[in-house]
């Protein structure tokens, strides 16, 4: 049975598209993937799929779209809703209603960097980091974690605090 995860932010152009894109490269076979936002731009960041394009995973059909997508009754029912703004910055984080498990997984927005080429590079290279490692703390989730709903949650919010050059892995 796949899991349906939706990854949601404000705008859905950056990070919760590189969590998207990713987690459907890496485990596709295993989840369901989506990413929306609570106020869309319209647009996939052009950093965002230049990222991606460096990494290898794939970026055609990605699209910055609204969680209004979701809502709607011929909607696929979702299991896991990951929001992934970043509260320490005061940011607003979109809120969600239904029948699905909550985690956060704030992080700073690449796409609010200022400066040259190379800082807004490196500012997608880092925030994609952070990604790929909360997503590796995902897939190592222990099968019998994913029947516990009280077990999952706990591991998922943990997930929220790995950072790339963490030792811990969340097992759950």
């Amino acid at each position: 049975m796949k899991r349906r995860v939706l990854f949601l932010c404000t705008g859905n152009s950056a990070r919760s598209v590189l969590a998207e894109a990713t987690l459907r490269a890496w485990a596709g076979h295993r989840f369901e993937v989506f990413s929306a936002g609570s106020q869309p731009t319209g647009a996939v960041n052009p950093w965002a799929l230049a990222q991606l394009a460096a990494e290898g995973i794939a970026t055609a059909g990605l699209r910055s779209k609204s969680w209004d997508e979701f809502t709607t009754s011929d909607a696929p029912p979702i299991d896991l809703v990951v929001t992934v703004c970043d509260s320490a910055a005061a940011e607003t984080c979109p809120i969600v209603f239904g029948d699905f498990l909550r985690t956060h997984w704030g992080l700073p927005d690449p796409a609010a960097v200022e400066g040259d080429d190379e800082d807004r590079r490196e500012a997608f290279r880092q925030a994609h980091r952070i990604v790929k490692a909360r997503l590796q703390a995902l897939l190592s989730l222990r099968a019998e974690v994913w029947d516990d709903r009280a077990a999952l949650k706990a591991a998922l919010d943990r997930i929220g605090f790995v950072e790339p050059d963490d030792e811990a892995v969340v097992h759950g």
